[in-house]
């Protein structure tokens, strides 16, 4: 379908616009949850590893109650569930969590804002977010703070070092937003810098704080499916906004027409960096002598 391209701005999954975290989060659906089927089937499996990689150094597993917050389509809440920890999730477009729902029938997964999350004080073991929570959300990780009980496990992911990347030509066709975006976005990265994660996270009271690379890659069959799978995503919706979506789809595809190799997927390796963390616990008191 043709994008208005007058309607309102959508930004990475869950994370509110530039008009603020108290409005911005309602709009996500804009951008994110237009088509959320696609997402789901042809853009979020690539995120496998990333999902996994950071599973498995939380330790995540049975008995664990885990979060996710910006869930999207709730892969991640299904692979968390399959290690046998108990499900949660929210996410701001209503319609990624009708998929991510299905995925989870029997996960607590509601459509909110993530910087008022409506759990109860010290409800979760584990938290995560997978690309939810960004430079300009920081508010977010004060939320998933006061959810976690003491001792209990984060762990965020973020772009790193896009352009050193040797799948940032998968990126490019993002750019194609307006200037005032485009800002935004980088202020958004701008959580991937050294230092600026970690600083964030021991500002909300986080402990043992530890940055580590994490495995992502983007894999498409054709550049054709590259183009269907990018324009799902809310940071393409900027772009189709400026450009219109005939014009977003046809740069796209002409991007990955050049990287077509015979007989392998178009294969994208992206730098993302992974940030773990735990909730300190209080100190015990002395016993009484």
């Amino acid at each position: 379908m043709t994008i208005d391209s007058s309607a309102e701005n959508s930004r990475e999954r869950s994370a509110p616009t530039v008009l603020g975290a108290a409005v911005g989060w309602k709009m996500v659906d804009l951008g994110w949850g237009r088509s959320a089927v696609d997402f789901a089937t042809l853009s979020e499996p690539s995120n496998c590893r990333e999902y996994v990689s950071v599973h498995h150094r939380l330790g995540v597993g049975a008995g664990d109650r885990l979060i996710d917050v910006a869930c999207g389509s709730g892969l991640a809440v299904e692979l968390a569930r399959a290690r046998g920890a108990t499900g949660a999730g929210i996410d701001a477009s209503h319609r990624l969590v009708a998929v991510a729902r299905d995925r989870n029938p029997d996960a607590d997964i509601r459509v909110g804002d993530m910087h008022a999350l409506p759990w109860d004080d010290a409800s979760f073991d584990v938290a995560t977010s997978f690309r939810g929570i960004w430079g300009t959300t920081p508010a977010a990780v004060a939320e998933i703070h006061r959810v976690l009980v003491p001792g209990g496990r984060v762990g965020l992911t973020v772009w790193g070092h896009l352009k050193m990347s040797p799948g940032a030509w998968a990126l490019a066709p993002f750019r194609m937003a307006d200037s005032a975006r485009l800002e935004n976005q980088a202020a958004m990265v701008s959580l991937g810098r050294p230092g600026v994660g970690e600083d964030l996270l021991a500002r909300c009271g986080f402990v043992d704080i530890e940055r580590v690379d994490v495995p992502f890659v983007w894999e498409f069959a054709d550049p054709e499916m590259f183009a269907r799978a990018l324009a799902s995503t809310g940071p393409a919706y900027e772009a189709i906004q400026n450009v219109g979506e005939e014009a977003f789809l046809e740069a796209a595809t002409q991007q990955a027409r050049e990287l077509v190799r015979d007989g392998l997927p178009l294969r994208a390796g992206i730098a993302v960096v992974g940030y773990l963390a735990r909730k300190s616990q209080p100190r015990q008191q002395k016993a009484a002598t």
